[in-house]
Protein backbone atom coordinates (compact mmCIF):
# COMPACT_ATOMS: atom_id res chain seq x y z
CA UNK A 1 0.00 0.00 0.00
CA UNK A 2 2.66 2.55 0.89
CA UNK A 3 4.12 2.53 -2.90
CA UNK A 4 0.60 2.93 -4.24
CA UNK A 5 0.22 5.79 -1.29
CA UNK A 6 3.63 7.51 -2.39
CA UNK A 7 2.51 7.52 -6.40
CA UNK A 8 -0.93 8.91 -5.23
CA UNK A 9 0.30 11.97 -3.52
CA UNK A 10 3.06 12.54 -6.13
CA UNK A 11 0.18 12.74 -8.59
CA UNK A 12 -1.53 15.03 -6.74
CA UNK A 13 1.39 16.96 -6.27
CA UNK A 14 2.20 17.22 -9.63
CA UNK A 15 -1.78 18.01 -10.15
CA UNK A 16 -0.98 21.75 -8.28
CA UNK A 17 2.07 22.50 -9.87
CA UNK A 18 -0.04 22.40 -13.35
CA UNK A 19 -2.78 24.04 -11.36
CA UNK A 20 -0.02 27.00 -10.64
CA UNK A 21 1.55 26.91 -14.08
CA UNK A 22 -2.93 27.34 -14.99
CA UNK A 23 -2.35 24.15 -17.07
CA UNK A 24 -5.95 23.07 -16.12
CA UNK A 25 -6.21 20.07 -18.54
CA UNK A 26 -3.83 18.60 -17.00
CA UNK A 27 -4.46 19.58 -13.42
CA UNK A 28 -8.44 18.78 -14.02
CA UNK A 29 -8.46 15.10 -13.98
CA UNK A 30 -6.25 13.99 -11.60
CA UNK A 31 -7.69 16.18 -8.87
CA UNK A 32 -11.35 14.90 -10.01
CA UNK A 33 -10.03 10.99 -9.67
CA UNK A 34 -8.68 11.68 -6.52
CA UNK A 35 -11.93 13.70 -5.02
CA UNK A 36 -13.78 10.19 -6.03
CA UNK A 37 -11.52 8.44 -3.68
CA UNK A 38 -11.94 11.03 -1.12
CA UNK A 39 -15.32 12.86 -1.71
CA UNK A 40 -14.68 15.16 1.28
CA UNK A 41 -11.51 16.43 0.99
CA UNK A 42 -12.16 20.30 0.71
CA UNK A 43 -8.60 22.11 -0.51
CA UNK A 44 -9.98 19.22 -3.54
CA UNK A 45 -13.31 20.69 -4.26
CA UNK A 46 -11.46 24.20 -3.80
CA UNK A 47 -8.91 23.22 -6.91
CA UNK A 48 -11.52 22.22 -8.65
CA UNK A 49 -14.08 24.85 -8.22
CA UNK A 50 -11.37 27.51 -9.21
CA UNK A 51 -10.60 25.33 -12.35
CA UNK A 52 -14.26 25.83 -13.28
CA UNK A 53 -14.06 29.77 -12.51
CA UNK A 54 -11.02 29.70 -14.57
CA UNK A 55 -12.79 27.86 -17.19
CA UNK A 56 -16.33 30.39 -17.15
CA UNK A 57 -18.25 27.64 -15.33
CA UNK A 58 -20.20 29.61 -13.43
CA UNK A 59 -22.62 26.85 -12.56
CA UNK A 60 -19.94 24.26 -11.41
CA UNK A 61 -18.17 26.62 -9.59
CA UNK A 62 -21.04 27.89 -7.80
CA UNK A 63 -21.72 23.92 -6.78
CA UNK A 64 -18.45 23.40 -5.38
CA UNK A 65 -18.41 26.68 -3.08
CA UNK A 66 -21.39 26.66 -1.78
CA UNK A 67 -20.75 22.90 -0.41
CA UNK A 68 -17.43 24.59 1.28
CA UNK A 69 -19.50 27.26 2.86
CA UNK A 70 -22.31 25.12 4.23
CA UNK A 71 -19.42 22.85 5.86
CA UNK A 72 -17.03 25.48 6.64
CA UNK A 73 -19.59 28.62 7.20
CA UNK A 74 -16.18 30.66 8.89
CA UNK A 75 -14.19 30.15 6.30
CA UNK A 76 -13.95 34.35 4.45
CA UNK A 77 -11.99 33.13 1.27
CA UNK A 78 -14.85 30.14 0.63
CA UNK A 79 -17.79 33.29 1.13
CA UNK A 80 -15.55 35.24 -1.27
CA UNK A 81 -15.30 32.72 -3.75
CA UNK A 82 -18.98 31.23 -3.37
CA UNK A 83 -19.86 35.24 -4.00
CA UNK A 84 -17.70 35.88 -6.57
CA UNK A 85 -18.62 33.08 -8.70
CA UNK A 86 -22.52 34.32 -8.45
CA UNK A 87 -21.80 37.24 -9.30
CA UNK A 88 -20.06 36.32 -12.33
CA UNK A 89 -23.23 34.25 -13.18
CA UNK A 90 -25.64 37.18 -12.65
CA UNK A 91 -23.29 38.86 -15.29
CA UNK A 92 -24.22 35.84 -18.26
CA UNK A 93 -27.89 36.17 -17.70
CA UNK A 94 -30.64 38.34 -18.00
CA UNK A 95 -30.78 41.59 -16.13
CA UNK A 96 -34.39 40.09 -14.89
CA UNK A 97 -32.72 36.99 -13.81
CA UNK A 98 -29.40 38.67 -12.40
CA UNK A 99 -31.36 40.77 -9.40
CA UNK A 100 -32.26 37.29 -8.02
CA UNK A 101 -28.81 36.76 -7.23
CA UNK A 102 -27.82 40.29 -5.47
CA UNK A 103 -28.92 39.81 -2.16
CA UNK A 104 -26.82 36.58 -1.86
CA UNK A 105 -23.53 38.17 -3.86
CA UNK A 106 -24.27 41.10 -1.29
CA UNK A 107 -24.24 38.64 2.02
CA UNK A 108 -21.66 36.54 0.89
CA UNK A 109 -19.10 39.05 0.14
CA UNK A 110 -20.07 41.02 3.19
CA UNK A 111 -20.08 37.99 5.38
CA UNK A 112 -16.06 37.63 3.76
CA UNK A 113 -15.45 40.86 4.69
CA UNK A 114 -16.44 40.49 8.58
CA UNK A 115 -14.92 37.30 9.04
CA UNK A 116 -11.23 38.40 7.29
CA UNK A 117 -10.71 41.97 8.23
CA UNK A 118 -7.47 42.14 6.04
CA UNK A 119 -8.66 40.39 2.96
CA UNK A 120 -8.43 42.95 -0.19
CA UNK A 121 -10.22 40.74 -2.88
CA UNK A 122 -13.34 40.92 -0.59
CA UNK A 123 -13.53 44.69 -0.41
CA UNK A 124 -12.41 44.97 -4.09
CA UNK A 125 -15.18 43.12 -4.62
CA UNK A 126 -17.45 44.80 -2.74
CA UNK A 127 -16.40 48.03 -3.82
CA UNK A 128 -17.17 47.36 -7.92
CA UNK A 129 -20.28 45.50 -6.05
CA UNK A 130 -22.11 48.83 -5.09
CA UNK A 131 -20.29 50.95 -7.52
CA UNK A 132 -21.46 48.68 -10.71
CA UNK A 133 -25.16 47.93 -8.87
CA UNK A 134 -28.04 50.36 -9.89
CA UNK A 135 -29.46 52.33 -6.81
CA UNK A 136 -32.94 51.34 -7.46
CA UNK A 137 -31.43 47.79 -6.71
CA UNK A 138 -28.85 48.45 -4.03
CA UNK A 139 -25.37 50.03 -5.44
CA UNK A 140 -24.43 52.72 -3.16
CA UNK A 141 -20.95 55.19 -4.23
CA UNK A 142 -21.45 56.02 0.01
CA UNK A 143 -20.91 52.25 0.16
CA UNK A 144 -18.18 51.52 -2.22
CA UNK A 145 -16.22 54.50 -0.97
CA UNK A 146 -16.44 53.00 2.21
CA UNK A 147 -15.13 49.62 1.76
CA UNK A 148 -12.14 51.66 -0.04
CA UNK A 149 -11.61 52.97 3.42
CA UNK A 150 -11.26 49.67 5.06
CA UNK A 151 -9.03 49.06 2.18
CA UNK A 152 -6.33 51.89 3.41
CA UNK A 153 -6.28 49.99 6.82
CA UNK A 154 -4.61 47.37 5.15
CA UNK A 155 -3.09 48.91 2.04
CA UNK A 156 -2.49 52.80 1.00
CA UNK A 157 -2.12 52.07 -2.85
CA UNK A 158 -5.29 49.82 -2.91
CA UNK A 159 -7.10 52.23 -1.25
CA UNK A 160 -5.63 54.90 -4.07
CA UNK A 161 -6.34 52.69 -6.89
CA UNK A 162 -10.14 51.59 -5.35
CA UNK A 163 -10.89 55.83 -5.00
CA UNK A 164 -9.74 56.03 -8.26
CA UNK A 165 -11.69 53.32 -9.92
CA UNK A 166 -15.04 54.86 -8.06
CA UNK A 167 -14.26 58.36 -9.47
CA UNK A 168 -13.56 56.78 -13.17
CA UNK A 169 -16.63 54.56 -13.36
CA UNK A 170 -18.83 57.94 -11.88
CA UNK A 171 -17.66 59.97 -14.58
CA UNK A 172 -15.10 62.04 -12.03
CA UNK A 173 -11.88 61.91 -14.16
CA UNK A 174 -9.93 64.70 -12.50
CA UNK A 175 -10.28 63.05 -9.36
CA UNK A 176 -9.42 59.86 -10.19
CA UNK A 177 -6.59 61.01 -11.96
CA UNK A 178 -5.78 62.27 -8.54
CA UNK A 179 -5.88 59.20 -7.10
CA UNK A 180 -4.04 57.21 -9.11
CA UNK A 181 -1.01 59.77 -9.21
CA UNK A 182 -1.11 59.07 -5.21
CA UNK A 183 -1.06 55.50 -5.75
CA UNK A 184 1.77 56.33 -7.83
CA UNK A 185 3.60 58.35 -5.21
CA UNK A 186 2.69 55.15 -2.63
CA UNK A 187 3.44 52.19 -4.62
CA UNK A 188 4.54 53.23 -7.96
CA UNK A 189 4.16 49.33 -8.98
CA UNK A 190 3.64 48.71 -12.77
CA UNK A 191 -0.03 48.12 -11.95
CA UNK A 192 -0.52 52.39 -10.73
CA UNK A 193 0.92 53.65 -13.62
CA UNK A 194 -1.48 51.82 -16.00
CA UNK A 195 -4.34 53.04 -14.43
CA UNK A 196 -3.63 56.47 -15.23
CA UNK A 197 -2.16 55.62 -18.33
CA UNK A 198 -5.00 53.87 -19.51
CA UNK A 199 -7.33 57.19 -18.04
CA UNK A 200 -5.65 59.50 -20.04
CA UNK A 201 -6.21 57.40 -23.03
CA UNK A 202 -10.01 57.05 -22.15
CA UNK A 203 -10.17 60.54 -21.75
CA UNK A 204 -8.46 61.43 -25.19
CA UNK A 205 -5.41 62.71 -23.93
CA UNK A 206 -2.58 60.58 -25.81
CA UNK A 207 0.46 62.87 -24.82
CA UNK A 208 -0.27 62.33 -21.16
CA UNK A 209 -0.53 58.66 -21.54
CA UNK A 210 2.51 58.71 -23.43
CA UNK A 211 4.43 60.31 -20.87
CA UNK A 212 3.07 58.58 -18.18
CA UNK A 213 4.26 54.54 -20.03
CA UNK A 214 7.54 56.38 -20.76
CA UNK A 215 8.46 56.97 -16.83
CA UNK A 216 7.13 53.34 -15.91
CA UNK A 217 9.22 51.87 -18.70
CA UNK A 218 12.11 53.68 -17.46
CA UNK A 219 11.54 52.37 -14.10
CA UNK A 220 9.67 48.91 -14.44
CA UNK A 221 12.41 48.32 -17.37
CA UNK A 222 9.13 45.94 -18.37
CA UNK A 223 9.38 45.05 -22.40
CA UNK A 224 5.71 45.06 -22.66
CA UNK A 225 5.92 48.71 -21.84
CA UNK A 226 7.29 49.50 -25.00
CA UNK A 227 4.63 47.75 -27.12
CA UNK A 228 2.12 50.29 -24.89
CA UNK A 229 4.02 53.19 -25.89
CA UNK A 230 3.64 51.81 -29.68
CA UNK A 231 0.46 51.58 -29.95
CA UNK A 232 -0.41 54.92 -28.34
CA UNK A 233 1.94 56.20 -30.96
CA UNK A 234 0.79 54.70 -33.71
CA UNK A 235 -3.10 54.93 -32.75
CA UNK A 236 -2.76 58.70 -32.19
CA UNK A 237 0.04 59.88 -34.63
CA UNK A 238 2.38 60.79 -31.67
CA UNK A 239 5.97 60.47 -31.60
CA UNK A 240 6.18 58.07 -34.64
CA UNK A 241 9.97 57.55 -34.27
CA UNK A 242 9.57 57.19 -30.88
CA UNK A 243 6.83 54.22 -31.44
CA UNK A 244 9.39 52.75 -33.80
CA UNK A 245 11.55 52.58 -31.51
CA UNK A 246 9.99 51.24 -28.56
CA UNK A 247 8.10 48.51 -30.59
CA UNK A 248 11.05 47.36 -32.16
CA UNK A 249 13.04 47.08 -28.99
CA UNK A 250 9.50 45.49 -28.27
CA UNK A 251 10.14 42.55 -31.07
CA UNK A 252 13.92 41.82 -30.30
CA UNK A 253 13.66 41.28 -26.47
CA UNK A 254 9.91 39.74 -27.23
CA UNK A 255 8.79 36.53 -25.26
CA UNK A 256 5.57 34.78 -24.51
CA UNK A 257 5.37 36.37 -21.42
CA UNK A 258 5.01 39.89 -22.73
CA UNK A 259 1.79 38.86 -23.35
CA UNK A 260 0.99 40.59 -26.58
CA UNK A 261 1.69 38.82 -30.02
CA UNK A 262 3.98 39.77 -32.21
CA UNK A 263 1.71 40.05 -35.03
CA UNK A 264 0.29 43.26 -32.90
CA UNK A 265 3.64 44.61 -32.92
CA UNK A 266 3.85 44.51 -36.84
CA UNK A 267 0.40 45.79 -37.19
CA UNK A 268 0.95 48.86 -34.90
CA UNK A 269 4.49 49.47 -36.86
CA UNK A 270 2.60 49.44 -40.02
CA UNK A 271 0.14 51.54 -38.72
CA UNK A 272 2.77 54.34 -38.06
CA UNK A 273 4.33 54.00 -41.58
CA UNK A 274 1.06 54.25 -42.98
CA UNK A 275 0.80 57.65 -40.73
CA UNK A 276 4.06 58.80 -42.05
CA UNK A 277 2.83 58.15 -45.64
CA UNK A 278 5.66 55.88 -46.13
CA UNK A 279 3.19 52.73 -47.43
CA UNK A 280 5.53 50.64 -49.35
CA UNK A 281 7.20 50.25 -45.43
CA UNK A 282 3.86 49.90 -43.78
CA UNK A 283 2.71 47.64 -46.22
CA UNK A 284 6.04 45.43 -45.76
CA UNK A 285 4.88 45.23 -42.19
CA UNK A 286 0.93 44.93 -42.52
CA UNK A 287 1.79 41.55 -44.53
CA UNK A 288 4.20 40.11 -41.95
CA UNK A 289 1.02 40.77 -39.64
CA UNK A 290 -0.69 38.70 -41.71
CA UNK A 291 1.52 35.84 -42.98
CA UNK A 292 1.71 35.11 -38.93
CA UNK A 293 -2.62 34.98 -38.87
CA UNK A 294 -4.54 35.15 -42.10
CA UNK A 295 -7.98 36.37 -40.35
CA UNK A 296 -6.70 39.36 -38.67
CA UNK A 297 -9.27 41.21 -39.21
CA UNK A 298 -7.71 44.30 -37.85
CA UNK A 299 -4.29 43.85 -39.98
CA UNK A 300 -7.15 43.29 -43.11
CA UNK A 301 -8.80 46.46 -42.68
CA UNK A 302 -5.89 48.75 -41.99
CA UNK A 303 -4.26 46.82 -45.33
CA UNK A 304 -6.67 48.29 -47.18
CA UNK A 305 -6.42 51.84 -45.65
CA UNK A 306 -2.48 51.79 -46.58
CA UNK A 307 -3.52 50.29 -50.10
CA UNK A 308 -5.22 53.55 -50.28
CA UNK A 309 -2.72 55.99 -49.80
Amino acid sequence: MLPLFAVAQTNYQQAEEYFKQENFSKAKPVFEKYLKQHPGDKKTREYLGDIAGYQKDWDTAISYYKSLVNEEESNANYHFKYGGALGFKALSVSRIRAVSYIGDIKHHLERAAALDPKHIETRWALVEFYIQLPVIVGGSEKKAIAYANELGTISKVDEYLAKGYIAEYSGRPKDAEKYYKKAIEVGGSPHTYEKLAGLYEKNNQPKEALETTSKSLKIHKRNQLNYQIGKISAQYNLEPEYGIECLSEYLANYSIKDGVPKDWAYYRLAQIYKNLGKKQIALTWINKALIDRKDFKEAQQEKSLILAL
